[in-house]
């Protein structure tokens, strides 16, 4: 198991650690498919795609990734997990920065393979990415029902700053303008609150930041643009 950057190996099975699964948890889990925390994988064959779904877990409530586990919820296992398990840590480690916390440990199943779990605990040292050979800088992902997208501009100011207290922001006509709208219509993204205040794009980012910071409104992350709405 490798928690951070620190390995921990051969965590014990069974009553000295409630929170691992065995193959019933594991087959319960399974049956309600993919979802905000849960993610299936058959095997490590391009393991710099892999992190990309564990620095989503960590930066935003966790999750659990099976490897060894088809899309449709056929648990199969791996053949030699232990090696798709080293696959997997090395590109963690290459890739993946700031550490994350994470468990990583294997279940046994009757046919001899074996599914190899990681639970990735959601950080407190956000945002997390990643940087592939291919990319030319750092990427932050966050998890959005069952997929994994690149975080916008905003959603990582929020992510590096939900845990600031004591935050203040000016409440003037462009607030009341925007809490009106939001009372009337279901969301806002940004370049239409932008048009219609005629505000500069820095600005109107920097407005609906704070807002969500405060608690005053809630991101809705998507691939294109994230949605603003009322919390």
């Amino acid at each position: 198991m490798r928690i951070g950057s620190e390995i921990l190996l051969d965590l014990p099975f069974g009553d000295e650690d409630e929170s691992l699964l065995d193959v019933r948890n594991l087959k319960n889990l399974v049956r309600h498919g993919e979802g905000l925390r849960l993610e299936f994988k058959m095997k490590v064959k391009y393991p710099g795609k892999i992190v990309k779904e564990l620095v989503a877990f960590a930066n935003t409530e966790g999750g659990h990734l099976f490897v060894g586990v088809s899309d449709a919820g056929v648990i199969e296992g791996v053949k030699f997990a232990e090696e798709e398990q080293f696959l997997l840590e090395r590109a963690i480690e290459k890739y993946c920065f700031p550490a994350f916390t994470y468990r990583a440990y294997r279940i046994r199943l009757d046919n001899g393979r074996e599914v190899l779990v990681y639970q990735v605990y959601e950080s407190v040292d956000k945002p997390h990415f990643v940087q592939l050979e291919t990319d030319p800088y750092p990427i932050c992902y966050v998890r959005v029902k069952d997929r994994t997208i690149q975080a916008s501009k905003e959603m990582k100011q929020i992510l590096r700053r939900e845990n600031e207290e004591g935050l203040t922001f000016s409440y003037g006509d462009t607030e009341r303008w925007l809490m009106e709208y939001l009372r009337s219509n279901e969301h806002i993204y940004l370049t239409e609150f932008a048009l219609q205040c005629n505000l500069p794009i820095w600005l109107a980012s920097r407005k609906l930041v704070f807002l969500v910071l405060s608690r005053v409104l809630k991101i809705d992350p998507e691939e294109n643009q994230d949605k603003y709405s009322l919390r």
